[in-house]
């Protein structure tokens, strides 16, 4: 039976009802193994079977404590116990504080599947009641998605079809600079699905053609081996000063693409006074950039010479915003393109994420397909996705995000589902205690996980194999079929499910519903779907589609796109882009006029809070790399097979340059303490030169596991690195996470080492 993850597409070996395997589709020719790992997670003992209620929040015992949650038993009851409880406690948070005291912008990627989307399903179903405070952007790509429709305008992700794919890059590239890497890892996963994996063969095609590549990271394997490329280690963070070094190089040297800037851009002349020095005093010549970044001073020219001599691409990734002023690197790495004469040209350019999602590159987009229908949101409260802590702990507070003032709103009951903030979110201690101050947290979840042990109310959820459904991925151009593999474990119910049996009871189910079954919806979804594509896809009928375990393919977009880089400098009059000036802004008069003294009008270089030439640094030498694993998507399935069997004594490893090892008395395999002011977590090392000295890497993702749960500053036993990480937004601009932004080291853990007890399920009475 076919089965679509979003890392990829795997077909269901099932005996007798039974779910045997899950083995690759003949025909990927990257499959991910997290795929047939799903397997042991499917019945393991993390599942959660039954309705649980959180004993004292059961008894009605006061908050008094604020270490219960995360501490407390569990106490199993009914369905229909747990509807009313639910059903009941919003009816009095809404009556009591007003309807925008309900979270709902309950973030995380949770399954594949158009219909079955938790987050779409909680959303549709809690603005039918009433509305609720939502989220804005993503943990991802914060700072980036609201700096670059100053820069470049457009949506936030319409930069996505305006930048080179992959075979343009074969095509007519000469030169590729990766600043934050390539790495391949990434590429595992596509969010909503994907049939084939390409981008590994594709960047193999780049090379054969003759593309060099540059990787610019604290790390050398964020490119393949078989690419080749030109290391260029880094100090973290400093990526917009070496970016600031190559274009005053290029300044000075006029290597730069003078009449591109005057027809297509706005504001380099008082960028430029910003680089020689007019602006401050300071010269950002390759002498300082050297000083800053530790990258060499001979090679900052030759870099500026050859992005300007030759055919280039600028690629950046998502991990170099997830920063301290995050939004630089991206604002600058724009202006770079376009000073190089790249920009707008075929295959070169600038582009962003490529390798970090696997139709990133690949395809530009495909067809609309249909979804869930949202219902508009009664309430028009948010907050920036990474300030939940800031909003739990300090209601009615204002904080500056993208040229507005927010009041952060008074959150009584939380209700998430298909995401983890246990896992994502930053400084884990910070968010425990955040995490006590809400009245009511409802958690929809599979596993018990931290933030399932966290909850007042855990209503137990079917997994993607156990439900009907259909996906189809972002650009990827397939739609696939998802039929249910095997039966809900324990008394798991879909999301849909439960949210139409609160809406029967809050006396809107019909209208949640629209009187339509689970498998009436994939239905209809489909047959929308088959009907707006029309002639332009001849969509088999829906029961072939069902049984078509290899999807069906959909046609591919073709250009030019809004915003076409391509178009704005053949006639940047008659194809202007959405920006105030209709032109690349390299001084916005509108992020100048906010008045922020973390974001300028124009790119800057602003010292990092914590970074390896702070102050901070004498106590804590090692900068931390929090980046994405490559065993598992985020801490989805850390407790299946291929997460496992990555650990270390059970632990997640953490890799660390042989130099700092040794200064520290540490060994392959040792189990290491990595702290700082904010926490401590255990880690199994791995030593290895493929990260520069000074930096150490440890994945996101394992499942936070607190020896004193509920307790702030406890250790970590499992190794999740946000017991680490600053919990700052990377500025007033964007308010977007800064976990790349952490100083901590690390020494050979002395004494017992506690059990891992991620994995096991609260104390539950019955």
């Amino acid at each position: 039976m076919p089965v679509a993850t979003h890392w990829g597409s795997f077909v269901a070996v099932v005996d007798s009802g039974q779910l045997v395997r899950i083995e690759p589709r003949g025909d990927d020719p990257a499959p991910s193994p997290i795929g047939p790992g799903m397997v042991t997670a499917a019945e393991d003992s993390a599942r959660v079977l039954r309705p649980a209620v959180r004993k004292g929040w059961l008894n009605g015992l006061p908050r008094a404590d604020e270490t219960a949650r995360g501490a407390d038993a569990f106490v199993e009851v009914s369905w229909d116990d747990a509807l009313t409880l639910v059903s009941e406690e919003l009816r009095r948070v809404r009556a009591q504080h007003g309807d925008n005291a309900v979270f709902g912008g309950s973030y995380g990627w949770a399954s594949a599947g158009g219909f079955h989307n938790a987050q779409g399903q909680l959303q549709r179903f809690l603005a039918l009641g009433g509305g609720y405070t939502d989220s804005r952007n993503t943990y991802s790509t914060a700072a980036l998605e609201v700096i670059l429709p100053h820069v470049i305008g457009g949506a936030p992700w319409s930069y996505q079809s305006r930048m080179p794919m992959w075979d343009e890059i074969a095509e007519s590239c000469e030169l590729v600079v990766a600043f934050g890497g390539l790495a391949l890892k990434n590429s595992q996963i596509n969010p909503g699905g994907l049939a084939r994996h390409q981008t590994r063969d594709l960047q193999r095609k780049c090379r054969e053609a003759g593309v060099r590549f540059v990787n610019v990271s604290p790390i050398r394997s964020d490119t393949a081996d078989f690419l080749d490329a030109e290391w260029l280690p880094v100090v973290p963070n400093t990526d917009t000063a070496l970016m600031l070094g190559i274009a005053h190089t290029m300044l000075v040297n006029g290597w730069y693409d003078e009449d591109f800037l005057t027809r297509c851009c706005v504001g380099f002349d008082r960028f430029a006074s910003y680089l020689t020095g007019d602006v401050d005093g300071v010269v950002k010549d390759a002498d300082w950039a050297a000083r800053i970044t530790g990258i060499s001073r001979d090679t900052i020219p030759d870099l500026a010479r050859r992005l300007f001599t030759q055919r280039s691409l600028i690629m950046v990734n998502y991990a170099i915003q997830r920063a301290d002023h995050g939004e630089q690197p991206i604002w600058m790495s724009v202006v770079l393109a376009a000073m190089a004469g790249s920009l707008g040209r075929p295959g070169c350019g600038w582009g962003a994420g490529y390798a970090t999602m696997d139709a990133t590159g690949v395809a530009p987009g495909r067809p609309s397909v249909a979804s869930m229908p949202r219902v508009a949101n009664p309430v028009a409260d948010f907050i920036p996705v990474a300030r939940i802590a800031d909003t739990l702990l300090e209601p009615g507070a204002t904080i500056d995000y993208d040229g507005q003032r927010l009041t952060l709103p008074d959150l009584r009951l939380i209700y998430w589902c298909g995401g983890n903030p246990f896992h994502h979110h930053q400084d884990l201690h910070r968010l425990t205690r955040a995490w006590q101050r809400p009245e009511t947290v409802v958690v929809h979840e599979a596993w018990w996980n931290t933030t399932a042990k966290f909850a007042d109310i855990v209503l137990p959820v079917a997994t993607s194999l156990e439900r009907d459904d259909f996906a189809a991925g972002f650009s990827d151009p397939h739609l696939l079929a998802m039929p249910k593999v095997r039966e809900p474990a324990g008394e798991a119910r879909t999301d849909h499910q439960i949210f139409a049996a609160l809406a029967a009871r809050l006396g809107y189910e019909r209208e949640f519903t629209q009187a339509r079954s689970e498998i009436e919806w994939v239905r209809h979804l489909y047959a929308q779907t088959r009907a707006n594509l029309g002639d332009e896809a001849a969509l088999p009928d829906f029961d072939d589609f069902w049984q078509h375990a290899s999807g069906v393919e959909l046609p591919a977009l073709g250009g030019p796109f809004p915003g076409s880089f391509e178009a704005l400098r053949s006639d940047p009059q008659r194809f202007p882009l959405t920006t105030p000036s209709g032109r690349i802004e390299i001084f916005s008069e509108e992020i100048d006029s906010f008045g922020y003294d973390d974001c300028a009008g124009h790119p800057t270089w602003f010292e990092p809070v914590e970074w390896l030439r702070a102050d901070l640094a004498d106590r804590f030498p090692l900068h931390l790399i929090s980046n994405q694993p490559a065993s598992r998507l985020h801490s989805q399935y850390d407790n299946g097979g291929h997460s496992l069997k990555s650990k270390i004594h059970g632990r997640e490893p953490v890799t660390i340059n042989p130099q700092d090892a040794e200064a520290r008395g540490i060994e392959n395999g040792m189990i290491v303490r990595v702290f700082n002011d904010r926490g401590s977590c255990l880690a199994g090392a791995i030593l290895s030169d493929a990260v520069m000295p000074g930096v150490i890497q440890l994945s996101t993702g394992a499942w936070w596991d607190p020896a004193q749960p509920g307790r702030s500053g406890t250790l970590d036993r499992h190794g999740n690195p946000n017991t680490l990480t600053g919990d700052r937004g990377c500025s007033r601009l964007s308010q977007g996470p800064s976990a790349h932004s952490a100083l901590v080291d690390v020494e050979v853990h002395e004494g017992p080492v506690e059990e891992v007890r991620a994995f096991t399920p609260p104390h539950l009475e019955h």
